[in-house]
């Protein structure tokens, strides 16, 4: 995971635990998962749009 071993895994949560303190870290998270969800939700949006096969075909005009 990116080069880094175990030790420092550790050692940047320790200090995100420090600076963040242990109540607002769960709300942190919570906010977070939120932000993944409408990304990931928005994402297939888009993607359900572009490859969506279109319903309609041009009406032909006919003169007369």
């Amino acid at each position: 995971m990116f080069g880094l071993g175990t030790s420092e895994i550790i050692l940047i949560a320790i200090v995100i635990l420090v600076l963040f303190g242990a109540k607002k870290i769960p709300d942190m998270m919570q906010g977070l998962g939120k932000g993944i969800r409408e990304f990931k939700k928005a994402s297939k949006d888009i993607e359900e749009d572009l490859t969506k096969p279109l319903d309609s075909k041009p009406k032909e005009t006919t003169k007369g």
